[in-house]
């Protein structure tokens, strides 16, 4: 009967659970593990290690605590920056690597034949995503507004009338050579001052005779609708 007894313990062995951490490149991982201290008898030892635990101590070991201190660390990557005194012994992976991905055992060690607290974890570290910043493009209406301002400002250049070399104003350091030159320079300038006004005013008046035709139209109808 003990035999039988003995036999099924190491068969089924302690209770373990588990979780699921994931993590990018680069980051801090956090692997949780607690265990209960309501007084200072339950502060007990405690270790890390790679892959399930096994039926005791760990394999490949990372970390070993008496419960109050660190006593082995294999890799200064791998610390506990939880409070031993309360029962956190959070595994913390810093600047983590694909490397580090697999299971990790958490066992607690308590008093008693088959009493230790395990728990295996998994842990999967994923490379960060870079992301590029895509180069600036114009949308239509921006194109489309800078091709109006252009066709505007071609417009707008296109309205001065050119004056060629013979009538821009020249300006001379002395008086004119002689009476006829001068003469010349000045009609030169008055036409091409007055010349804007007069078109303009030619314009105006081809507004205003359209204007009173259209006007003089409107009665004749109106005069026929009311006969």
């Amino acid at each position: 009967f003990c035999m039988n007894w003995i036999l099924l313990i190491l068969s089924t062995g302690p209770t373990v659970s588990g979780s699921l951490v994931k993590g990018k490149v680069g980051h801090n991982i956090t692997v949780p593990c607690f265990y209960s201290v309501k007084r200072t008898q339950d502060i007990t030892s405690m270790c890390w290690g790679r892959d399930s635990c096994p039926v005791s101590k760990c394999y490949r070991t990372i970390i070993w605590t008496d419960g109050w201190k660190v006593t082995e660390q294999y890799n200064s990557r791998y610390t506990l920056k939880g409070n031993l005194l309360m029962g956190d012994v959070s595994l913390t992976i810093v600047n983590a690597e694909e490397a580090d991905s697999g299971i990790y055992c958490c066992r607690v060690e308590i008093s008693g034949w088959f009493n230790d607290q395990t728990s295996n974890h998994k842990v999967v570290i994923e490379n960060a995503r870079i992301s590029t910043a895509s180069p600036h493009t114009y949308t239509s209406e921006q194109t489309s507004a800078h091709v109006r301002t252009s066709e505007s400002s071609s417009t707008i250049t296109r309205m001065w009338p050119s004056v060629s070399a013979s009538e821009a104003p020249q300006t001379a350091s002395g008086p004119c050579s002689s009476t006829l030159d001068c003469s010349d320079v000045t009609s030169n300038l008055q036409n091409v001052s007055v010349s804007l006004p007069s078109q303009q005013y030619s314009e105006n008046g081809l507004y205003i005779r359209i204007g009173l035709c259209a006007v003089l139209l409107a009665i004749l109808i109106l005069a026929l609708f009311l006969t």
